[in-house]
């Protein structure tokens, strides 16, 4: 049986190493005859073959690239071939993972396809990436436009009610309630109330990605990204201890939208006080 660890002689390594270069070679300039020609899908099967063969070459070939995956996205988009549109981008992402170019890209179809909430994503890793990138920046706020509901900005503003929240949850807590698990956090402005009030864990749940990534970003700009724990789940699919150590001894929450509904205010209140909330004593 023949050993598996065994070295290859140097010039049967020397042989493999050779034709790995002349099929990258082959497959550059077949990618450069398709693109003359216009043949978008061929040439980016063959920009695939060369990036996954010879990785060293992925900065001097990724504009091309870009631009390759960009014109077949519009062909397969024009073919109503979604699957093989996001097909291409999960390959893409896989060799560029950070590249805020492509991110865009994706969230541009993403949110053409009515996957606002998606969208919104890459378009936040995107600026997330490149700060000064104008067109994820203006994509973002576009979309956040859409899936930002408006009663946040006006319960933000809102220092009556803000108060009275703060006031009911140091209360609480200052009573002895040291969990909390916040249901539907938005921004995070509840949670962030509970561990200014000296909660010893601090649990938040949100199932919208925009306002999930929006909460990260604001609780990290309070300095308590790692004292709460952000979870972007609805609240009914948390689980203890998967998601949570244990159950919670306060809950609180501010669904009261019209949208309510679509996470369940009821059942989510149901679901808390039946698995995720300390019996009372």
């Amino acid at each position: 049986m023949p050993n598996s660890n065994a070295k290859l002689p140097s010039n049967h390594r020397g042989g493999r190493e050779a034709s790995r270069r002349e099929l990258v070679s082959r497959s550059l300039q077949s990618a450069q005859h398709c693109l003359e020609n216009q043949d978008f899908g061929t040439a980016y099967a063959h920009y695939l073959l060369v990036l996954n063969l010879a990785p060293e070459l992925k900065t001097a070939v990724k504009e091309t690239f870009q631009f390759t995956l960009f014109k077949w996205a519009e062909e397969l988009d024009s073919l109503a071939r979604i699957q093989d549109l996001f097909n291409c981008y999960e390959q893409a992402l896989e060799l560029y993972p950070n590249d805020e170019v492509i991110c865009n890209s994706m969230g541009e179809h993403l949110f053409r396809m009515g996957f606002r909430d998606e969208a919104a994503g890459y378009f936040h890793k995107a600026v997330k990436l490149k700060p000064d990138f104008a067109d994820a920046k203006e994509n973002f706020y576009r979309v956040a436009n859409w899936l930002v509901e408006r009663w946040h900005f006006i319960m933000l503003n809102d220092a009556k009610r803000n108060l009275t929240y703060l006031r009911a949850i140091e209360s609480a807590v200052h009573s002895g309630s040291k969990s909390v698990l916040d249901i539907g956090t938005g921004t995070g402005i509840l949670s962030m109330f509970a561990k200014k009030a000296g909660a010893s864990f601090v649990y938040a749940c949100e199932l919208s990605k925009t306002m999930y990534e929006l909460a990260r970003d604001v609780v990290a700009a309070n300095n308590m990204d790692r004292e709460i724990k952000l979870l972007h789940l609805k609240s009914l699919d948390i689980e203890i201890p998967k998601h949570i150590p244990e159950r919670v001894s306060l809950v609180v929450t501010e669904t009261v939208d019209a949208g309510l509904f679509g996470e369940g205010i009821v059942e989510s209140l149901i679901h808390a006080w039946e698995h995720l909330l300390l019996p009372p004593k």
